[in-house]
């Protein structure tokens, strides 16, 4: 027997560091996702896993046994314990589907793995459908986060997503902005690792509650619905309050000081994907800056 399963990408626009105190972000599903296709096999203790990249690649392949996975005691980390963990915390939260079966696993991104659009997040979603357990709960018991891309991962349209006395609130929302057509997003090229970002945003976190209440004031506006200039003047904002909670310059600031439009971090600030605002297609100005991946809105939003 063969079963599929299938989660969405996720970029965050409104919200990043602050979802995790309990700020409403906003957060858009990608046409890009990951597949888990999950089959039984007579090899009863054992799981072949592959894991292909976008351009049909193998970046992971390696037989597990599952008495290692319900024995895992948090080994140095490396892809295969990362998985083992993940299959680990789903047995706890249903001890009866691995046992006394083998499977044949294969998973496959259809955006490339160093995109950062959530990779880990909808192999855990895919993998909490599995096993018919709550996403949410194996993210916090696994990877930990707010669970927004968790969300994203299970949802089809733009949501707002804020955590309320430590509990997810999804809401899908309708985002279809006149001027759509004027926005893009632009690759770095530096994969960020959301565990260093998250431990560094709390590291710095101050004066949070006044902060959360001006980016839930921007989510909120945007989402009632504003012209280009009002939505980049919220975005700049937005910016500039997290560049302050974070010590930390703005992307604009780092690397596009020149550009004519506005430029926002999305989700780990430094490295991933940003949102370009521009009335002028922008491809030869980041060209020229050693930038090569731009994305419309319309090639990367569901």
């Amino acid at each position: 027997m063969t079963k599929t399963f299938y989660s969405n990408g996720k970029l965050l626009i409104t919200g990043e560091y602050l979802v995790l105190d309990g700020a409403k972000a906003f957060a858009v599903p990608t046409k890009m996702g990951q597949n888990l296709i999950v089959t039984e096999t007579e090899n009863v203790g054992k799981i072949h896993w592959k894991s292909f990249d976008f351009d049909s690649s193998v970046w992971f392949e390696e037989t597990l046994l599952v008495s290692d996975i319900l024995a895992y005691d948090h080994q140095e980390e490396s892809i295969a314990t990362v998985l083992q963990n993940i299959l680990f915390e789903a047995h706890k939260l249903n001890p009866e589907l691995l046992l006394n079966k083998g499977f044949s696993i294969t998973t496959s991104l259809t955006f490339p793995r160093f995109w950062g659009l959530g990779t880990s997040s909808t192999l855990v979603n895919n993998v909490a459908d599995w096993f018919n357990i709550d996403a949410f709960q194996l993210l916090k018991n696994s990877f930990g986060g707010s669970g927004y891309d968790i969300a994203n991962a299970r949802n089809n349209t733009p949501i707002t997503y804020q955590l309320l006395a430590g509990k997810p609130i999804v809401q899908k929302v309708g985002f279809d902005p006149e001027f759509k057509e004027n926005l893009y997003f632009l690759y770095l090229n530096q994969k960020q690792d959301s565990k260093a970002a998250i431990a560094m945003y709390y590291s710095k976190q101050y004066a949070i509650q006044d902060i959360k209440e001006k980016i839930d004031a921007i989510t909120n506006e945007i989402l009632e619905g504003t012209n280009q200039e009002r939505f980049e003047y919220l975005l700049q904002q937005h910016e500039a309050y997290l560049s302050d909670v974070l010590e930390m310059k703005t992307v604009k600031e780092k690397y596009f000081s020149d550009f004519e439009g506005t430029i926002k971090s999305l989700g780990a600030w430094g490295g991933d994907f940003v949102l370009v605002v521009s009335t002028t297609n922008p491809q030869s100005y980041f060209l020229e800056k050693g930038f090569t991946t731009l994305l419309h809105y319309h090639e990367m939003i569901l």
